[in-house]
């Protein structure tokens, strides 16, 4: 099943993707930085769940595609 997307919506898809996907290009440049273990575990998971969530918006991103 194709959703169909209005051209707002996927014009907001598009901007939360490219915000999303510059948080976790910060995230994974600060893990270099980073020597506290505390840090690196928020940040290790911080690169998990935003990695996910970009996907999840390319997927539907993928869906406006006729």
């Amino acid at each position: 099943m194709t959703n169909k997307y209005a051209l707002h919506e996927t014009l907001e898809l598009h901007e939360i993707t490219v915000f999303k996907t510059a948080c976790l290009t910060k995230t994974k440049m600060m893990q270099n930085l980073v020597t506290d273990p505390n840090l690196q575990s928020i940040l290790d998971f911080d690169a998990q769940i935003t990695a996910r969530q970009v996907k999840e918006l390319k997927d539907l991103l993928s869906n406006t595609v006729e």
